[in-house]
């Protein structure tokens, strides 16, 4: 399936809340989906951004390490539907919109958490998402500078 549609998809289950353990499965779900598209950039993406996608790769990764790995029926994992990218702005513009919502929902899972624990998990996975929404804007920002033909500035 499409990225963008994926990640639509994504969005929505975001949206529709729930208890925390449907949420943080759905926060989950956005970090695994954004580690398979930062994997997908990383080894065929324009070469300009596959640096910082393996970055958005193991950030991601880290989302997905702090929190508990839901239980999903076969065929539920959005990241394994994953079958072409599309267009890498647009992807990535869509996927920073999804790391933000996940920032947000993790921030109100943190404020209403009834337990240390998901506290600081969510605490936790809201760096990775942060982290992870970075490395998006790093990408688009590139891509921006490729298409009004800046050269690429020398890591320092």
């Amino acid at each position: 399936m499409d990225a963008v549609r994926l990640i639509v998809t994504s969005r929505r289950s975001l949206a529709a809340g729930g208890e925390v353990g449907e949420v943080m499965a759905e926060v989950w779900q956005a970090q695994a989906l954004a580690q398979a598209i930062g994997s997908r950039l990383a080894v065929a993406g324009p070469p300009e951004l596959r640096g910082e996608a393996l970055g958005l790769t193991e950030l991601a990764g880290r989302g997905c390490g702090v929190l508990d790995a839901p239980e999903l029926a076969p065929g539920e994992l959005r990241a394994g539907q994953l079958t072409e990218l599309g267009d890498a702005r647009h992807t990535l513009m869509y996927l920073g919109g999804l790391l933000g919502e996940v920032g947000i929902a993790l921030v109100a899972l943190a404020c209403a958490a009834a337990d240390e624990g998901t506290y600081w998990q969510c605490m936790e996975a809201i760096d990775a998402a942060d982290e992870s929404r970075d490395r998006v804007l790093e990408m688009l920002r590139r891509l921006a500078d490729r298409e009004q033909g800046v050269p690429e500035r020398e890591a320092g």
